[in-house]
């Protein structure tokens, strides 16, 4: 088991960032490369144990939500699928992993900010941790950059 971490904080009020990642399914409007994300079995999007298939960078991923509370503003979810890893990275690919992953906010009161932390918890095969540890470090900042460049797009939209 191997865990990546990535936090920072965001020039945006923390109502205001949770308003955007709150419901499961609305992945698609602050993960760029997620084109498509549907709620199975008419499931609410804050509803625990809601599916979501979702399409990243043409690949479908299926998750489960499996925590979410809007008192810590706070969710996790978890791969119904052993996620496999990415085609043609490296030679001699690791074995598909199991992981989940939260998302967390806290509220910085100078500024009226937020701090964002995102973690992944991956049950790899015992030789590809390292490898799995380093995509994920890298992908977890891509994410969080990519939700700092939707609100920065909706505060000049005035929303």
């Amino acid at each position: 088991m191997t865990r990546a971490y990535y936090s920072t904080v965001l020039d945006h009020p923390l109502d205001t960032v949770w308003s955007l990642i709150r419901d499961f399914n609305n992945y698609p409007a602050y993960i760029e490369g997620v084109s498509e994300s549907v709620i199975e079995d008419d499931r609410r999007g804050d509803e625990v144990g809601a599916v979501r298939r979702f399409c990243y960078l043409g690949n479908w991923v299926r998750q489960r939500l499996a925590g979410h509370s809007d008192q810590q503003h706070s969710l996790t979810y978890a791969g119904i699928e052993p996620l496999p890893f990415p085609p043609d990275l490296i030679p001699d690919t690791p074995q598909p992993t199991h992981y989940e992953g939260t998302m967390r906010l806290l509220p910085v009161v100078e500024g009226d900010r937020t701090f964002i932390e995102w973690s992944v918890k991956l049950d790899t095969a015992p030789g590809d941790a390292d490898r799995w540890h380093t995509l994920f470090q890298s992908w977890i900042p891509d994410w969080t950059n990519s939700l700092v460049r939707t609100l920065a797009r909706r505060e000049a939209d005035g929303r």
